[in-house]
């Protein structure tokens, strides 16, 4: 996480836009959300109406002595709690149900996009970021989205009734009661300003947490080897005081706001005892309306408490809901435009391509190559030299800033993205795989994959051997990210997971510079044997696997400083034979130590 800094937040007021794209995935469930509202209102009816009759019952009954009649009112109040019991019940079924399908709506938005996003946004955003947004700030918009719809369908209603009631009943004291609503409202106000600012840097510094759990995970055994452990917990122990000092600063802004509407609710009970106490004593009022009146405080400020919670939340859930929303509205680098959609032979151009991944940062400058159809190229050079930014633009991960890719003559842009990666073959020097059996890793490359596909794939690269003398054979779990296979079983995995599809054009990115030297031999063999009548592109690191490749181009600094057969480039005596004979001479020296 160090180094990349999010866009900030924090200085933008309270945005109902923002609210407004959430709402977007909750009205996908909006008859469960129109039920669930209807019964907050016969809720808040049941609630406001209580009060009311109990008034009643005192003038008519209680006072006048008409005690017969209790027994048919209390059988009223028993069928209003009934109610109340089963529309409890109900809005709880409700509001569990369309939580869970927020969170799996917003959810899906947001790995769809992961899935649309160019490899730039990887490169400059922290899985650790990520995970946080598909997560804990889902779950909290989830949750404040639900219930905050209970909470303010419940109370906004009840505060409307009970004070149609009062004013209805007697409205010169409910004048005098509801004077501390505006009171009210500019004290919500100012604190909803400072509870959301502190809110917002709490998510933040929360992102840079579980980026920091993520990358003390992953790296756990570098971490070792290198002793780490101290300083990494020094670290991690900076970032979690950082977060608990704003989480504190947050909570008591929270623990402030709160028991001063608490305290408001109070002085509007007191303003019912002062202004309808005295009119008792002159006949003005009855007994039963100032008890109404006092209940209806007590009551009316609850929901105004609610509401006033919900606020808060809201301004807590805002900082992840900018997050999400930012995620899911962010917009690939590489734009799927095209229109052409045909079997590709071949044919590779790169006509004057200049590149940088940071601006004043050029990897490629003015660079040109012509590959034919079942050509193989070879990149050599040292590190930082644009091997990898070769192969990255002709896969279309990234585009050139200046210049054009042609493939079989036409503007790769003009191909459809899925017509180019589908006939695009890649095997990475550290392949990944996915939980799941080896058969599920190798159908990857083609889900409509026979068993009998994945067989002759694995064949091909001789994995089948070392499958078979697995116990489950090809339905062995390889774990979390290969986890439960070596290094050079993993490789064999991934290189049939890309020749089942039958690529036209094969990338190999030092696929065989992290096996073994048997492996090797055999990832070679399979590799003269799959690449023919292919157009392949290979960076090598163990100079000696490229010796066949019709063509090497040894780069340095984004310029091609020499190319030809290996052979050629040996006689030169140059740059490639300078690092191949160094490299050979190195592994000479270490097959003496191993047999020493």
């Amino acid at each position: 996480m160090q180094g990349f800094e999010e866009q900030d937040f924090s200085a933008q007021k309270l945005d109902y836009s923002v609210w407004r794209g959430i709402a977007e995935h909750a009205l996908k469930f909006k008859r469960e959300l129109a039920f669930m509202v209807s019964c907050m209102l016969t809720l808040a009816s049941v609630d406001a109406v209580t009060p009311y009759l109990t008034g009643w019952i005192i003038d008519h009954i209680i006072v006048p002595g008409e005690l017969s009649m209790l027994g048919g009112y209390g059988a009223l109040l028993i069928g209003l709690f009934a109610l109340q019991s089963l529309v409890i019940w109900k809005f709880i079924e409700l509001a569990g149900k369309i939580e869970a399908g927020i969170r799996y709506e917003i959810g899906k938005s947001g790995f769809m996009k992961l899935q649309e996003l160019s490899f730039s946004f990887y490169d400059r955003t922290p899985g650790g970021w990520i995970i946080a947004r598909l997560t804990s700030d889902i779950r909290k918009v989830g949750e404040i989205v639900t219930w905050g719809i209970v909470d303010i369908s419940w109370g906004m209603s009840l505060m409307v009734i009970m004070a149609a009631l009062m004013f209805i009943v007697d409205w010169r004291l409910a004048l005098i009661v509801i004077t501390v609503v505006p009171v009210l409202t500019a004290i919500s106000y100012v604190f909803q300003r400072i509870i959301l600012h502190r809110f917002r840097l709490v998510r933040k510094i929360n992102s840079k947490i579980t980026g920091a759990f993520n990358e003390g995970i992953r790296g756990a055994k570098t971490t070792k080897t290198l002793v780490r452990e101290r300083e990494n917990s020094a670290e991690f122990a900076k970032t979690s005081r950082e977060m608990n000092e704003s989480s504190l600063r947050a909570a008591r802004a929270s623990a402030v706001y709160l028991p001063i509407i608490l305290m408001l609710g109070s002085i509007g009970t007191s303003l019912a005892f002062i202004g309808g106490g005295p009119r008792t004593g002159v006949g003005d009022m009855s007994y039963g309306v100032l008890v109404f009146f006092v209940l209806c405080t007590v009551r009316f400020f609850d929901p105004v408490i609610e509401v006033s919670r919900v606020v808060a939340q809201l301004q807590y859930a805002q900082a992840s809901a900018e997050r999400i929303l930012s995620m899911i509205s962010e917009q690939p680098d590489i734009k799927d435009t095209g229109a052409v959609e045909r079997s590709i032979s071949g044919k590779v151009e790169f006509d004057h391509v200049s590149f940088s991944y940071k601006q004043g940062e050029e990897v490629l400058r003015d660079f040109s190559l012509s590959v034919t159809p079942g050509e193989t190229v070879a990149l050599v050079g040292e590190t930082g030299a644009g091997k990898s930014t070769i192969v990255n633009l002709l896969c279309r991960f990234y585009e050139p800033n200046t210049g054009i890719i042609r493939i079989d003559g036409t503007d790769y842009r003009e191909y459809t993205l899925g017509c180019l990666h589908g006939q695009l073959g890649y095997v990475l020097q550290a392949p990944h795989l996915f939980s799941g059996s080896i058969a599920e890793n190798i159908a990857y490359g083609k889900l409509d994959a026979s068993r009998e596909e994945i067989i002759e794939a694995a064949k091909l690269v001789h994995a089948h051997d070392f499958i078979m003398n697995l116990e489950q054979g090809y339905d062995t779990p390889v774990g979390e990210g290969g986890a439960l296979l070596s290094t050079g079983e993993k490789q064999l995995v991934s290189f049939a997971r890309a020749l089942i599809a039958r690529p036209a054009l094969f990338v190999l990115d030092e696929a065989t510079s992290s096996v073994d030297t048997e492996t090797e031999m055999l990832i070679q063999h399979a590799i003269q044997t799959v690449l023919k009548g292919r157009t392949s592109f290979i960076i090598a690191h163990r100079l000696s696997t490229i010796r066949s490749a019709d063509r090497i181009l040894v780069l340095e600094h984004g310029r091609v400083i020499e190319e030809g057969s290996h052979r050629q480039l040996m006689a030169l005596r140059g740059k490639y034979w300078d690092l191949y004979t160094r490299q050979y001479s190195d592994e000479q020296q270490l097959r003496l130590l191993k047999q020493a």
